[in-house]
């Protein structure tokens, strides 16, 4: 097994280099790990004490994110060296201020792993939620650093619980602790007999309450939606669109309605605002004299999360595709939420719905029924909106537990 491990990090890097003229991701990502030990060596501060996070992609830098600015606030004599996998996380937080060295992971092999190791000595080192490297993991348990696993989930499809797993299973006994979000992961670990786990909850949570805490206001969305009330379909897709839309067009004096699309480039607007037949602004071109359009389009990145504030319902796209965004953004405002049908491996999806903070719809029918019962049924929407709300509330906390087995483990041991 370790060969074809060995084979798969190998073929994975060529076959990225060999795309890279054709593809911009691959060629982020080849760019990148070429550079990761020259930005090391020119950050590096030798002498100082180093916390070493890793994140796949900027999902779980979100999620990983109360705990590296816990670390930073609670233990500032640590410096923090935060890497990305993939160029989606890289490209969007390299400048990121909460770290002090950031850099693509180098691909997975032994002399990568101790040369990375070797020139950051890190006394702790974190991964957040889906990362399995086999050569960085034993090289830091061999070298026993402290190794926490954050925010994990199991389920009973991953290749630990298959027949043919010891090879990964033997990868996660490499784990210091391993904090889950809920006890289901608990158990599948502890029928591995992995038994150093913290049920702990999701970091996720903690994050979108110090987002909301710190939103902004936004005096466009509150112009543009008046006295009425306002719809938000936030990262959306064309599927979501589509049939959001169609009911737009049927309906449209029902409330205003704003589209805070996934992709932002200018085709991808045109062929949303094509869809409406109203009266539709973009949000770069909004003034008070187009108050009377039914539909705006943010046409930037970075404003959803605040713009939720201004919601009555929200629709959160991807449960057509891959899989549903942040939900959490959303609830965490006390608003009911809509999503596509493709949800089940969501567990704060499958959670807000069995308590009535969510729906979900998956054609125009649905839509219309979901959206009619919140909005024209008072008693309904604010259950559903109380949910939402209470969810969010009564899940967080996971990073105070992480930071608590930090500080007695980690920090009061040194």
């Amino acid at each position: 097994m370790i060969l074809l491990y060995r084979l798969g990090i190998l073929f994975y890097s060529v076959i990225a280099m060999l795309i890279s003229p054709f593809s911009s991701k691959a060629k982020l990502l080849v760019r990148g790990r070429r550079n990761s030990f020259r930005i090391i060596r020119n950050k590096l501060r030798p002498g100082d004490r180093y916390v070493w996070i890793h994140c796949a992609s900027l999902g779980e830098f979100e999620q990983g994110r109360p705990v590296i600015e816990a670390i930073r606030k609670e233990y500032p004599e640590f410096r923090i060296l935060l890497t990305f996998f993939s160029p989606s996380g890289y490209e969007i937080r390299k400048n990121y201020p909460g770290a002090d060295i950031v850099c693509y992971l180098p691909s997975d092999t032994e002399r990568n792993a101790a040369r990375l190791l070797d020139a950051v000595q890190p006394e702790l080192v974190l991964f957040v939620k889906y990362e399995y490297w086999n050569y960085y993991l034993k090289a830091v348990a061999g070298r026993g650093i402290p190794l926490l696993l954050v925010s994990a989930l199991f389920r009973r499809d991953q290749v630990f619980f298959r027949w043919y797993g010891g090879f990964f299973r033997k990868i996660l006994e490499q784990y210091s602790h391993i904090f889950v979000q809920d006890e289901g992961s608990a158990e599948r670990l502890e029928s591995l007999g992995i038994t150093n786990v913290t049920v702990s909850g999701d970091t996720r949570f903690d994050r979108v309450l110090e987002i909301a805490a710190a939103a902004k206001s936004i005096p466009q969305i509150e112009s543009f939606r008046g006295d009425e009330k306002l719809f938000l379909a936030g990262s959306s897709w064309k599927p979501d669109e589509e049939i959001i839309a169609g009911y737009i067009n049927d309906n449209p004096g029902r409330m205003k309605w704003i589209f805070a699309p996934h992709e932002t480039d200018d085709s991808n607007i045109e062929r949303l605002i094509k869809l409406f037949r109203v009266k539709c602004v973009k949000f770069s071109e909004y003034s008070d004299r187009e108050k009377d359009a039914r539909v705006m389009v943010i046409d930037n990145v970075g404003m959803l999360s605040s713009a939720y504030r201004y919601a009555f319902i929200a629709a959160v796209g991807g449960g057509f595709g891959r899989g549903i965004h942040n939900i959490l953004e959303a609830a965490t405002w006390g608003i009911p939420v809509l999503f596509g049908p493709r949800h089940e491996k969501f567990r704060e999806a499958l959670s807000l719905i069995y308590l009535g903070g969510a729906r979900s719809f998956k054609n125009y029918d649905e839509f219309k029924s979901v959206f009619e019962d919140l909005s024209d049924n008072p008693v309904l929407y604010e259950r559903s909106a109380l949910a939402a709300s209470e969810y969010v509330r009564e899940n967080a906390g996971a990073t105070k537990k992480i930071m608590k087995w930090i500080s007695r483990e980690v920090i009061n041991n040194t």
